[in-house]
């Protein structure tokens, strides 16, 4: 209890409403919550390693307004993420050749059809959890939780096709957060899939770039 209390009293601040914005009371998460997202995403585009410690904190402020908000899967996402932003960033610094920096590169047809086949059962497993547990949106926070989890995943590997499942979510979380009043997230998450298109060309250009200075190395 007194934990509770504790804990409550910290982020009882982040939740204080700031402005109106349409039906959006916008509070402190929220706008922190945009500032920190839109950072990490600008710095995955630039293939930034800085990304995960922004991230991070990014999962902090969205956890406090998604748990407010009883999207009680995006809450619960956040904490996730906390572990593999971790993880993601110890594989982008030492997870290469002897230790090195990890390489950019793309994930292999098996891993694909892999994430594609476990996207059904944890949808509707969430989905199940979610309709108990009175979540505002159980098949809606579920689908975009699956898909972010595969997204996450892509990403800690230095894989190109984790644009393609952000995308995927992008698309999905824009009309969710609009349908429930966050108009700042919902306008934070169109930002988010314009740059997720452009970082995924932004990649795909220094892909093509690596594999043909590669190649000239094999040559000479």
């Amino acid at each position: 209890m007194v934990v509770a209390d504790v804990l409550g009293g910290l982020v009882a601040p982040l939740n204080r409403p700031l402005f109106e914005l349409g039906q959006d009371a916008v509070t402190w998460a929220e706008l922190l919550g945009f500032a920190t997202g839109a950072v990490c995403v600008w710095l995955c585009v630039r293939v930034s390693v800085w990304n995960f410690p922004v991230g991070i904190a990014n999962n902090l402020f969205f956890l406090v307004l998604f748990w407010s908000a009883r999207l009680y899967a995006d809450a619960s996402l956040q904490v996730v993420y906390l572990g593999l932003a971790a993880y993601g960033w110890l594989v982008w610094l030492r997870g290469g050749e002897r230790r090195s920096r990890r390489r950019m590169g793309r994930a292999s047809r098996t891993e694909l059809c892999v994430l594609l086949a476990l996207l059904v059962p944890v949808t509707w497993g969430l989905t199940l959890l979610l309709a108990h547990a009175h979540d505002s949106a159980p098949f809606w926070d579920a689908l975009t939780t699956a898909l972010s989890l595969a997204a996450q995943w892509l990403l800690n590997a230095k894989q190109i096709e984790n644009w393609y499942f952000w995308i995927a979510a992008d698309l999905v979380y824009i009309p969710l957060y609009f349908s429930k009043g966050l108009d700042l997230t919902g306008i934070v998450y169109v930002l988010f899939l314009a740059m997720c298109v452009a970082g995924w060309r932004s990649w795909r250009r220094e892909l093509a770039t690596d594999v043909t200075k590669t190649g000239q190395a094999v040559a000479a």
